[in-house]
């Protein structure tokens, strides 16, 4: 299932009431966590992952299940934006952060952007300095369970400081590079980096 960019999206509350967590045009979905994806949800199991790090990097290097298990554990507590225009608070992603994949491929110098790409072929493209320096998580837990499939299980990206479509779900790797590349849905409209609070949603916001 594929969707299409649209205009207007509006915040549910009056501004008087609307929590200070909120960026602008985005509503609390509370409880619940809408799925919407670019792609069928394939059928991937643990024993099938591995995660990648290749491109302008020292020491390319691609971890199975287990070894990326075996790196030292981090979590995400806090909060996440679609720009479908919903929020939710308070999540909790467990995984390894981003920074130790990386620390291990040694980024060279000319290095200025990755692209993420999935098992399913999805990617989207981000600067470095976006999933660098404690900013972006590898996840395959969400609370206390195992991460669901709808939801990118088993083991996703993170970039929690930018708009959800950024987090590629079913993430088999980062290509670096020393230019921007535009992904999936860059090349269908949307702004090349995504960031909530200035509502980048669309190329030219």
């Amino acid at each position: 299932m594929t969707f299409e960019p649209t205009r207007g999206f509006t915040g549910r509350a009056r501004a008087a009431d609307r929590d200070p967590r909120l960026p602008p045009g985005q509503y609390d979905a509370r409880d619940g966590w809408p799925v919407l994806s670019a792609e069928v949800t394939p059928r991937l199991t643990a024993a099938d992952w591995t995660f990648r790090v290749d491109g302008l990097v020292a020491a390319p290097h691609t971890w199975t299940w287990d070894e990326a298990h075996a790196l030292p554990a981090s979590e995400y507590q806090g909060d996440i934006h679609c720009v479908t225009s919903w929020s939710k608070f308070g999540v909790r992603f467990g995984g390894v952060s981003l920074d130790t994949f990386l620390a291990a491929a040694r980024p060279l110098p000319t290095a200025t952007h990755v692209v993420a790409y999935s098992h399913t072929g999805y990617t989207t493209n981000l600067p470095l300095s976006d999933v660098t320096g404690g900013k972006a998580w590898i996840v395959w837990e969400y609370g206390d369970a195992p991460l669901p499939a709808e939801h990118g299980g088993p083991a996703r990206l993170i970039v929690p400081h930018l708009y959800f479509w950024k987090s590629a779900k079913w993430v088999a790797g980062l290509r670096l590079s020393d230019r921007d590349e535009p992904g999936f849905w860059e090349q269908n409209g949307y702004h090349h980096r995504g960031d909530p609070w200035a509502e980048e949603r669309y190329a030219g916001d």
